[in-house]
């Protein structure tokens, strides 16, 4: 729902909101409002050439309610790992459960109104998940930019000495991630432009399906390498070879939204100790972090 403060609720809400109020209410510049209003998606009024919009209306629209509205979304997190985001989750207090098993298992649950939020990084021709996401003909929905993260090759001592481009895998034990991650993913696509065919590669038993997972297989001896973030290789004092900068994003419901577990995990992820944070995990850019990616119909 949508929370005022104990100031604002002591004076009524106001009849109409300004295209700033919506803007402000939505976390969005305003020139997005007013494509949302000429593409007709959200309530609106234009009266001698001013765009109005009826807050009863617009807070409705915002939480999705109708005669056939869906019912309420579990507290849940799911999709891919990232450890910033699974550290924010816990420090924020939010009370959001987690289950990290991959983007594309993440994607299919939230379609299915088994999550509130899903954490993405499905790699695309030109993009990173917004034509994923928008192909699945979701509505209520928002996709809001988490982290641009460094991608590559986390290392043992030996293959850092030995790997300097990925074609380089060749003869290598490596650990593999779970079908429908979006590490695996890339990983298909990096080895076919490095022609690199299965049988060049030796498979560490089992999947990894947290992105520590990948890095503590490294450490522990188990593989030679494993496709992976900065952050981990640093953690685990691994050798890191940077690929690709991807993108990180939040796929959000948006009645679940305003709920108080979804708003304590934005609230805190503006906050100052989220950037100190990923400044000492290392291999994160937050300066996109918050903005929407794409807003569903």
């Amino acid at each position: 729902m949508v929370r005022r403060t104990p100031e604002e609720a002591q004076r009524p809400r106001p009849l109409h909101f300004t295209t700033k109020e919506v803007a402000e209410l939505l976390r969005v510049k305003e020139r997005k409002v007013y494509d949302l209003a000429a593409a007709g998606e959200i309530p609106h009024r234009r009266i001698t050439g001013k765009l109005l919009f009826p807050s009863a209306e617009v807070l409705a629209w915002i939480e999705g309610r109708s005669g056939d509205a869906p019912s309420e979304r579990p507290p849940v997190l799911t999709g891919s790992h990232d450890p910033l985001l699974d550290w924010a989750v816990r420090e924020s207090g939010s009370g959001l459960a987690t289950l990290f098993d991959g983007s594309l298992d993440g994607l299919d649950r939230f379609a299915e109104g088994r999550a509130a939020l899903a954490g993405l990084h499905i790699p695309e021709e030109s993009e990173w998940n917004v034509g994923t996401v928008s192909a699945r003909g979701l509505r209520g929905t928002v996709l809001i930019a988490w982290a641009a993260r460094s991608r590559g090759l986390i290392l043992s001592e030996r293959a850092g000495r030995e790997v300097t481009r990925f074609s380089e895998l060749a003869g290598k034990r490596v650990v593999m991630r779970q079908p429908g991650a979006g590490a695996a993913a890339l990983f298909e696509q990096l080895a076919s432009e490095a022609k690199l065919a299965d049988g060049d590669l030796i498979p560490a038993p089992g999947f990894a399906r947290t992105e520590n997972d990948a890095a503590a297989a490294v450490a522990a001896g188990e593989a030679d390498a494993a496709l992976g973030i900065e952050s981990m290789a640093r953690r685990f004092d691994l050798s890191f070879l940077p690929l690709v900068e991807e993108r990180f994003d939040l796929l959000v419901d948006r009645r679940a939204y305003f709920t108080e577990p979804v708003q304590a995990l934005l609230g805190f992820a503006r906050e100052e100790a989220l950037r100190r944070k990923a400044t000492a995990m290392g291999g994160y850019d937050l300066r996109e972090s918050g903005r929407v990616r794409w807003l569903s119909p």
